[in-house]
């Protein structure tokens, strides 16, 4: 038996491959919508990938559960209370599958979500007894676990949930041995937890001694934890929840349709008919010069969850990018069920090379050089788009906050008649920042390079709340 880690670092998330050479038969948990890794992988070790499994349906990425299923033939499994509209087998407690020297056992563990499942994973050829290991999918995370609040799980209250949960913690995962691997499916960064490890993989006993969720406590203690100061969750997960639950095209499908290479010419006339622009260079180049009108998400940051931010998942995208690089910016679009891309401007910039009455930018600017602004009778308006909790632990004195997540709603409460500099902590976030603002009509927006980091490394004078809300 082989078991393999696959982690995507833009999504924070976890997949698995799990082989047997004996019957030439491999599985897939949770796998990302990109599944020809999982089939080369499984291919190297002569084989075939005949079995997918959910954990659960996800909110923070479309699963590729379908994609399997129609290049493998793969058959798809999931908890027993999962209702979907593609064929599927249900699996529940004890549920076990053989095959070779490697069985699955199934656990029930709602909480995150209610048709929650953790599978057992053990190598019969060291050990029928124990299992070898543990995946938690969004149930049990290193040093956090699932939160229950998220609007994926429709129909049911984060109250119930936090019982699910609480059940599933105490009555099933803690009870294994100590020294089962654990493997969940995400790591750091991602929302659905607050407190996410670095780590991707620990053991039950390292997670009894260290992860605040599990240590002893009363139902009450437990719920009352695990559902304060969560991060807001972006407003595509429920689209991406609802989505993994429905029959639709797999990948291939919708790439084969958003490949599009579109003149100048045709991406203004879908401009004016109400598409989005997303330009995914990197943010020196998009303020630089860009086509005006559009969003800046570079693809080399959380691409895909900003993306799944601040765009509308049912308005038509044209991207913009550099040459070459348009298959991958579509593609991890794919992977958050953004299906909506009518194509990419052919070219890239070079198509406005002749038409300069196109080209907008955005000016940047030092935290030095914004202090001393900052200090005159002109001082521009600061901006601080970080959560509430970044923008409480440290910030510029006098800087509104304004959280990414919520600048599309709440431009308009920016003081307008004066420069608007906004900033982050390192310069991502804020580039998707000045574009929304300039789209938005604001002709007046800079960008401060480096973010806080580069004011706070500057050693300018930094204000402190006393008291730290919750994330946003």
């Amino acid at each position: 038996m082989q078991l393999k880690q696959y982690y995507l670092g833009c999504l924070s998330h976890a997949s698995y491959l799990i082989t047997d050479e004996k019957t030439h038969t491999a599985v897939v948990v949770d796998p990302q919508r990109d599944v020809e890794q999982y089939i080369a992988d499984a291919a190297v070790v002569c084989c075939e990938v005949k079995y997918v499994f959910l954990t659960h349906f996800h909110a923070d990425f479309l699963a590729g559960h379908i994609e399997l299923r129609d290049k493998c033939g793969a058959n798809i499994y999931l908890g027993q209370r999962a209702e979907p509209e593609f064929a599927a087998t249900k699996v529940k407690d004890g549920d076990r599958i053989e095959f070779g020297d490697v069985r699955l056992e199934i656990l029930e563990t709602p909480g995150h979500t209610p048709e929650g499942i953790s599978i057992l994973v053990y190598d019969l050829a060291k050990n029928k007894e124990k299992p070898y290991a543990v995946l938690t999918g969004d149930t049990l995370f290193i040093g956090d676990v699932g939160r229950p609040d998220l609007l994926a799980s429709i129909g049911v209250t984060a109250d119930e949930l936090s019982d699910m949960l609480y059940d599933s913690l105490t009555n099933k995962l803690v009870k294994l041995p100590d020294e089962t691997l654990v493997y969940p499916a995400h790591g750091a960064g991602s929302m659905c937890g607050k407190n996410l490890s670095k780590d991707t993989v620990s053991t039950i006993g390292q997670q009894k001694k260290f992860n605040y969720a599990l240590q002893p406590m009363s139902r009450a203690e437990f719920k009352k934890i695990v559902t304060e100061e969560q991060p807001e969750a972006p407003s595509y997960f429920v689209h991406d929840a609802i989505l993994n639950r429905k029959e639709r095209p797999n990948l291939d499908e919708t790439l084969s349709e958003s490949l599009n290479a579109l003149s100048l010419e045709e991406t203004l006339r879908l401009k004016n008919q109400g598409a989005q622009l997303l330009d995914v260079r990197e943010a020196i180049d998009f303020e630089g010069a860009h086509l005006a009108g559009s969003i800046n998400v570079g693809i080399q940051g959380k691409y895909a969850t900003w993306c799944g931010t601040v765009l509308n998942h049912d308005h038509p995208i044209v991207v913009v990018t550099e040459v070459g690089k348009e298959s991958e910016a579509v593609m991890r679009l794919g992977r958050i069920g953004y299906d909506n891309v009518a194509g990419y401007l052919r070219d890239g910039m070079d198509a406005l090379r002749h038409r300069p009455d196109l080209v907008a930018k955005i000016d940047r600017i030092t935290a030095v050089a914004l202090s001393e602004q900052l200090a005159s009778n002109a001082a521009p308006t600061v901006v601080d788009v970080r959560s509430e909790k970044e923008w409480a632990a440290g910030h510029i004195a006098g800087s509104v906050n304004i959280p990414l997540n919520h600048l599309n709603d709440r431009a308009g409460e920016i003081e307008k008649g004066r420069p608007v500099v906004v900033h982050c902590e390192g310069g991502y976030r804020s580039a998707i920042a000045a574009s929304v603002l300039a789209n938005a009509g604001r002709p007046d927006v800079l960008d401060m390079v480096g973010g806080f980091k580069a004011w706070a490394a500057s050693k300018l004078p930094v204000q402190v709340e006393t008291t730290v809300g919750t994330g946003a």
